[in-house]
Order: C-alpha cells, then structure tokens, then sequence
C-alpha cells in the first residue's frame, strides 16, 4: 500500500482523506481494477502453475541481470535522461549497504509518504500558533501523544540497555 501511495505522490496526487472525494473516479477505478486484476489472476495462474514454479527456479545469475535492465529500461524510458539511471543505480548501491547494516526499506518508503503530508500539518500548527512550538505540548491530548512518541522512540534502546544489563551479571 505504501507503494501506492509513493506512486500517487510521484505524479500529484495527494493519497488521504479527501483522495475519494478529490479524485472518484479515479478511486473506483482502482478498486474496479483490483477485482478485474484478481478474476484475471485467477484464470490465468490455474493453468500456468507449472510455469512459475520452474520461473521461481531460475539462477540468481540470469535473473538479478535480467531485472536489472528492466529497471534501467523503465527509469530511462521515462525522461530520457541518463542522470536519471546514475540516481537509481545511486540509490540501489544506497539501499544495498544499508540493507547490509540492518536497515529496512519499509520505514523509508513510509517516510517518503507520510513526510510531505507531516510537513504540510506542521506549517499548518505553526501559523495557527503564529510560529510558537507551545501549540504541540499547551493540551493536554498533545502532550500525551508527544510523550508516547517520544516514549515509543526511546523504547528499543531501554530494552537494549536492559538486557545488555541481565548478560553482564
């Protein structure tokens, strides 16, 4: 869903609450597409089972090559531009390393769709508040969200620190 909402975002359209009311016919069509896409699933895959099974035994070796160009052809062929293959090819080398250190790729992606809406909301407050940051702890209600958020932050390195604590003794 995140890359749905990515790829609403990359051609603006702003993914949320109003998008049904903003864009209905957009809307249904893609849950009109989902039930087309899944009777076409269905018929298709009944018979072709066999054929993906030996797809999926396909060497890494012809595969990543394969995929890789796919993904060359797809970035290129949308503006023509070879910059534009040196920041994917950047970004995949990016991704590969922090995949390497223990990095997921799902909090990125979520933070690509949620940071335009966030900073959006957050100027919004501020002109509200006419520039005082007082606006996100002066309630009670935001208060206690700003606490769980920063609580929920601070969390996994409590735990960590405790149980790095249980092995020393």
């Amino acid at each position: 869903m995140a890359l749905f909402m990515g790829a609403l975002m990359i051609h603006g359209i702003q993914p949320g609450p109003l998008f049904i009311g903003k864009y209905p016919e957009l809307f249904w069509g893609f849950i009109a597409s989902m039930y087309i896409g899944n009777l076409m699933l269905l018929v298709l895959n009944l018979p072709l089972i066999g054929l993906w099974v030996r797809v999926l035994k396909t060497p890494y070796v012809i595969l990543f090559p394969l995929i890789l160009l796919f993904c060359l052809i797809g970035v290129y062929s949308l503006n023509s531009n070879v910059a534009e293959i040196v920041i994917m090819l950047g970004f995949g080398i990016l991704g590969f390393f922090l995949r390497r250190v223990g990095f997921e790729g799902a909090p990125f992606i979520l933070a690509m769709v949620l940071g335009p809406v966030m900073e959006t909301s957050l100027r919004q407050s501020l002109l509200i508040s006419r520039g005082s940051f007082s606006i996100f702890v002066n309630r009670p209600i935001c208060a206690a969200l700003m606490g769980f958020t920063l609580l929920f932050m601070l969390w996994p390195l409590v735990r960590r620190r405790k149980s790095g604590e249980r092995h020393e003794a």
